[in-house]
């Protein structure tokens, strides 16, 4: 269980001290500290000033090696042991550097806590915040939370300001431990302190907010170091273009590549595969390609992720010619290629319809003893079933093959196979593999269902559909949720029966956490088959749905486009309004629209309004497009205008 070290001042203490016969006297009344229960009562952070000698002596120095003196009280196992140990150096004592030093080496933190008290207590040397520092940082590595919140407060009793390593510290471990609440607690009373922060404090605090998934408090802190003339490093440079691009700053996390060069911090693999990632995880896939030029411009090393990466951004934007070229150089530049990258490789094939070279990369990973899993006999079932000539016969050979080899077959596996057979006008094969699944009890997945669904109702065999449903909800002991049966039936282009589920699902109540895809789903039926006014009122069941929904920019652009499409160009207006002040996250395609039906409504006013916004916002990527896209809008008005003279 994580403690949280304020809260737990007035709980009983988990911890128990080998030194258990450690006890202290209290430096102040005990209202000023939350009381601890009497059986765990340690006062380790405490003490009485007026047992404190008030006199400092003069003493003669004594030579002592560091190295005897460690092992000597390694071997102590309490208080006595270790005062006694020490004894013959309270009349003789040894330099207040030696003796941080020597508690720097001290790796035990009950023992480094009762030396801090020989210090003070036994040999009156002055309180030093460097010597709590060392003592605090072995507390905080043994995760004694409750013992250092104690020696915090002492720190302060005493009349020593903690400094910028101490909060450094604490804030470091309570966030590494997710008592974010606490750290930035702490964090407030350094300001009220007065203690300026350092670069690796700036560095902890963006790290802490970025697991919070605090970004704009994060940006905040970034903007603050600089503001206070620390240069952001290497470490601070590539959290923060992690910060951007999670957060969809996405210009932002780019413009930080620039103002490290700028700086003379040189951008590592790490900066561009983390921006690299962060493009492809939004599908930026142009962009991430740009990304990967820069890299390759400034011979940066590449590494397994960014590789794979890369092959599948190539392959999606249709350009195999550059994934082939960088798989097979991949060895050549040091990176040895892993299951993933094959996977990946033979996708981007398939997907090309170079058929020739999967079939001889699928071969060579088997001469070469590669190991194949469920995937990639997924990618060369699914090549040869999106073949003209749709050759199940071999698909079907592969999945013995995998067979033989103990790799059984997936959900992905078998709707191939059923899309093929259903292609191929095999549906009495389709038939008796649905009987199958259902009387041997295999768990089927909404991927398997949609496609038996899609299979029947595109051979014409909408009964047979519907039969199967009621089959697999009798089969599933009517476990199947309705949410599913409106996400397959929807996917299936079945309008009716995908409305009736839907409204027996509001209706009913039978879905409790309605989530998004369901919603989405109903709105790309009804957006394909231009059914606008049925888009927008599952937009508006949508917005009043319990959680709170709300609406990513693919969603919100296809209502756009049924608003656009009914005219309602004010509707639309308020919509994108509402949606901005809600904090959702558009893309340019849902700006671009906006100013499409501007245009179209002629309220040119308003489209100057909204292009000066987006020109002069720095998180919009296309600049050429949007000027592009206004000045298409302003020549249709003029051409508009001209016909209308004409006619006149």
């Amino acid at each position: 269980m994580v403690l949280d070290p304020i809260s737990t001042l007035t709980h009983k203490n988990p911890y128990t001290f080998r030194f258990s016969e450690f006890r202290r006297k209290k430096l102040r009344p005990k209202s000023l500290i939350p009381p601890i229960s009497a059986s765990l009562y340690k006062d380790i952070w405490t003490r009485d000033e007026a047992a404190r000698s008030r006199h400092q002596r003069k003493h003669q120095r004594v030579s002592v090696e560091m190295e005897d003196l460690l092992k000597s009280v390694s071997k102590t196992t309490n208080e006595q042991e270790l005062y006694a140990m020490l004894s013959p150096f309270k009349q003789r004592p040894l330099s207040f550097g030696f003796m941080v030093s020597f508690l720097s080496r001290e790796p035990d933190w009950q023992r480094s806590l009762a030396l801090l008290d020989w210090i003070h207590e036994e040999a009156s040397y002055k309180p030093s915040v460097l010597a709590y520092n060392l003592v605090l940082r072995s507390v905080l590595r043994a995760k004694q939370w409750v013992v250092a919140r104690g020696l915090f407060d002492e720190m302060r009793q005493r009349d020593l300001t903690p400094d910028r390593y101490t909060y450094s510290m604490l804030i470091t471990h309570l966030g590494r431990e997710g008592m974010f609440d606490s750290a930035l607690a702490l964090l407030l009373t350094m300001e009220e302190d007065r203690v300026a922060a350092d670069l690796v404090l700036y560095t902890n605090l963006i790290h802490l907010c970025s697991r919070m998934c605090d970004y704009d408090k994060a940006i905040s802190f970034f903007s603050r170091l600089k503001e206070s003339g620390i240069r952001p490093d290497l470490s601070v440079y590539n959290t923060m273009i992690n910060v951007f691009g999670k957060a969809k700053l996405y210009c932002q996390a780019a413009l930080l590549l620039r103002e490290m060069k700028e700086n003379g911090v040189t951008p590592d693999r790490v900066s561009y595969s983390t921006l690299l990632s962060a493009f492809v995880a939004n599908r930026k896939l142009v962009e991430a390609m740009s990304v990967f030029a820069d890299m390759n411009d400034a011979e940066c090393e590449l590494d397994l992720a960014t590789c794979n990466t890369m092959i599948h951004v190539f392959g999606q934007l249709g350009k195999i010619k550059e994934a082939d070229g960088l798989f097979w150089s991949m060895r050549s530049r040091g990176v040895e290629p892993n299951l993933a990258t094959y996977n990946t490789m033979l996708r981007a094939y398939g997907d090309a319809e170079l058929f020739g070279e999967a079939i001889h990369l699928f071969q060579l990973m088997q001469k070469q003893g590669i190991e194949q899993n469920v995937a990639t006999y997924n990618n060369m079932i699914k090549m040869y079933g999106s073949r003209r000539t749709c050759d199940h016969e071999e698909a079907e050979n592969l999945v013995e093959m995998m067979q033989m080899k103990g790799i059984e077959p997936n959900s992905i596996t078998l709707s191939t196979i059923v899309s093929m057979w259903a292609k191929a006008g095999k549906l009495d094969d389709v038939a008796l593999l649905i009987q199958k699944l259902i009387s041997s009890g295999v768990e089927i997945d909404e991927l398997l269902y949609q496609t038996m669904v899609v299979a029947y109702t595109k051979a014409g065999l909408v009964e047979h559909a519907k039969r199967l449903l009621r089959e697999l909800k009798r089969g599933a002991d009517n476990n199947i949720p309705m949410e599913i049966d409106v996400r397959v039936l929807a996917r299936a282009g079945q309008i009716e029966e995908a409305t009736w589920a839907f409204q027996r699902a509001l209706n009913t109540g039978e879905v409790r956490d309605i989530s998004m895809s369901m919603f989405r789903c109903m709105l790309e039926l009804y957006s394909k088959n231009k059914m606008h006014i049925n888009v927008i009122e599952v937009f508006e069941k949508m917005l009043h749905a319990p959680g709170g929904l709300v609406p990513d920019s693919s969603t919100l652009a296809l209502v756009l486009d049924s608003y656009g499409d009914l005219r309602q160009f004010e509707k639309a207006d308020a919509i994108y309004r509402e949606m901005q002040e809600r904090g959702c996250d558009f893309s340019n395609e849902v700006h671009f629209q906006m100013l499409s039906l501007y245009g179209l409504k002629g309220d040119f006013n308003a489209v100057a309004s909204l292009f000066e916004n987006l020109d002069s916002n720095l998180n919009m990527m296309n600049k050429k497009e949007l000027r592009l896209l206004v000045s298409s809008i302003y020549e249709r008005a003029n051409r508009t205008n001209e016909k209308s003279s004409r006619a006149s």
